[in-house]
C-alpha cells in the first residue's frame, strides 16, 4: 500500500496488488473507493463504509483536484 496523499483528516492510498479499474482507497472515519476516471472522464465514487457525508464530500474533492497526479501515480505503481 503507498499513501499518495494524507491531509485534510484523510489518507489516500494505492494499493500494490491491486487491480483495474484505476482507483484508490480514502481513510477516514471509514473509508471510500473512488475510480479515478468515470464513465464521464471524472473521479466516480464506487462504494463507502462508515464515511460522514461530509468525508465523503471532502475525499471526492480531495481525488477531483488531484486526479492527475493520482492517475499519474497509479501509472507508476501498476504499469
Amino acid at each position: 500500500m503507498v499513501t499518495v496523499y494524507c491531509g485534510q483528516g484523510l489518507r489516500v492510498v494505492i494499493f500494490l496488488d491491486d487491480h483495474e479499474p484505476a482507483h484508490v482507497h480514502v481513510f477516514g472515519d471509514g473509508q471510500a473507493k473512488i475510480n479515478l476516471l468515470g464513465k464521464d472522464g471524472s473521479p466516480e465514487l464506487v462504494w463507502v463504509d462508515g464515511m460522514k457525508r461530509g468525508e465523503v464530500r471532502r475525499a471526492m474533492r480531495i481525488v477531483i483536484e488531484r486526479q492527475a497526479g493520482l492517475l499519474a501515480r497509479w501509472r507508476e505503481i501498476h504499469g
